[in-house]
C-alpha cells in the first residue's frame, strides 16, 4: 500500500481510492461520472483533498469560477 503524504494539497486517484477503501477502478468511475471533483495535469488526474471531504459530505462544495 502506498503511503499518502498528509501535507498534500492533492493526492492521485490510487491514493484517493486507497484512502476511500474503494477500488481505483471505481475512483476513476467517480472522476468519469463528475462526482469526485478532479484536476487534469497533462495525463495525470489528481484529486484535491477537499474534494474527498465533499463527496463524503464532510464540507460544502466550493464554487467553480
Amino acid at each position: 500500500m502506498t503511503q499518502v503524504d498528509p501535507s498534500a494539497m492533492v493526492v492521485t486517484v490510487p491514493e484517493a481510492a486507497q484512502l476511500l477503501r474503494i477500488s481505483r477502478a471505481h475512483a476513476y468511475e467517480l472522476v468519469a461520472r463528475g462526482e469526485l471533483a478532479h484536476v487534469r495535469l497533462g495525463r495525470r488526474i489528481v484529486i484535491p483533498k477537499h474534494a474527498l471531504d465533499t463527496l463524503l459530505g464532510l464540507s460544502e462544495p466550493r464554487p467553480t469560477s
